[in-house]
Formats: C-alpha cells, structure tokens, sequence
C-alpha cells in the first residue's frame, strides 16, 4: 500500500481521536453549566479548531516513524470550573468525558475493523487499527492520577479539598513527570497490561 494512503489512514483516527476528547469535555461542561467553550467557538469537530501543532502533529508523526506507539493531544478546551454548577461532583463529569468519547470511538473503530475484513479492505483495516490503538492509549493513559491528565480531576474531587489543593500543585509538572515516567519505561509497565487488556476484551466482544 502506497506510504501517504497509509500516513493518511492513520493520520485521520489520530486527528478525531484527540478532537472529541477535548470536544466531549466542553460538550458536558456546557451541560453543567459552564458555556466558556462555547463561547471560544471550541465546541466544533472542526478538527482544525484545536489543532495544537506539537501534540496534534509533531508527536504523533515522530511516533508513527520511530515506534508502534501512537499517543497525541489537542488544544485543551477552556473550561471555568467556577461556573459549573456542583463544583466538585461537576470536575469529575467533565473530565470522565473525554476518556468516555475514547472508549466510543474505540468500539466504532472496532466495528469499522471487523467490516475492514469483511471487506477485505486495507486501507480500512489500517484506519481502524490505528483508531484502536490511539484511543485505548488515550483513554488509558487520560485516566492515570498525575496532573493535569483526567484521571488527577477525578481523583481531586475525592480528595479533601485542602489536600486536593496540595495534589494538583504538581501540575505545573505533570507532563515533565509523565515524559519521564514513559522514557523510563515504568509507565509503560504499569498501563502496558492494561492497554492490552482492553484491546483484547474489544476483540472478543466483537469477535475478532
């Protein structure tokens, strides 16, 4: 298969991927009570929106040359958590979202797979193979407790306010932290097991 049909078959579920995630969280904080993205037009599956030109382009490119890993990021949507109407309760909805639009879209590529092989269809076959890959990776790895990933918004709401405030202090450095923790490996040891757990209860609830 020629070398940009396929870049271009796995440039698109990437793109999607990051662009409902962050697209999903305005989605529920507008529900909640918070219209900021609204407002900011960043509402829109307009992918070009919320292009961020290093984790939308530069990472994932760099990725898909040099690994079979492919992770990226969007713009974050703005989000004023003092509008939302339960505050606390409210944080965890908004972030829970984004991993939510993930796993959607990660059993959407999953069908689009088996109807791939139906079809005997490479192009599709790469699309949702990639679509597979970046969303259960998004998903799983939004989920992990370090700041300002989703995970560290649900866990914040648990926590005592006092010691929520203590926690995501690390913000500042959480993806100084995250980056070190995937260069080590230690990460990818800890959410490796997961992730292909995840793509294989897919599989077997699509039979595939």
């Amino acid at each position: 298969m020629n070398q940009v049909v396929v870049f271009v078959a796995i440039a698109v579920p990437v793109i999607f991927a990051v662009t409902l995630h962050e697209v999903a969280h305005g989605w529920v904080a507008r529900s909640l009570g918070d219209d900021t993205a609204a407002r900011a037009n960043r509402l829109s599956l307009n992918p070009l929106r919320h292009v961020d030109p290093v984790g939308t382009v530069a990472v994932p490119l760099i990725l898909y040359l040099t690994t079979d890993f492919l992770f990226g990021w969007a713009r974050p949507v703005p989000i004023d958590w003092r509008k939302l109407r339960h505050a606390r309760r409210d944080i965890a909805l908004v972030a829970v979202a984004g991993p939510a639009a993930n796993l959607a879209m990660l059993v959407a590529w999953g069908l689009a797979l088996k109807l791939g092989f139906a079809l005997d269809n490479g192009i599709l076959i790469s699309m949702s193979r990639a679509g597979i890959i970046v969303n259960i990776v998004l998903m799983v790895l939004n989920l992990v407790p370090i700041p300002p990933l989703d995970g560290s918004r649900v866990l914040s709401a648990a926590l005592p306010p006092g010691l929520a405030r203590q926690y995501l202090r690390l913000e500042p450095f959480g993806l100084i932290i995250v980056v070190v923790l995937l260069a080590s490996g230690v990460l990818g040891r800890i959410v490796g097991p997961v992730l292909v757990g995840v793509q294989d209860a897919l599989f077997r609830l699509l039979g595939l």
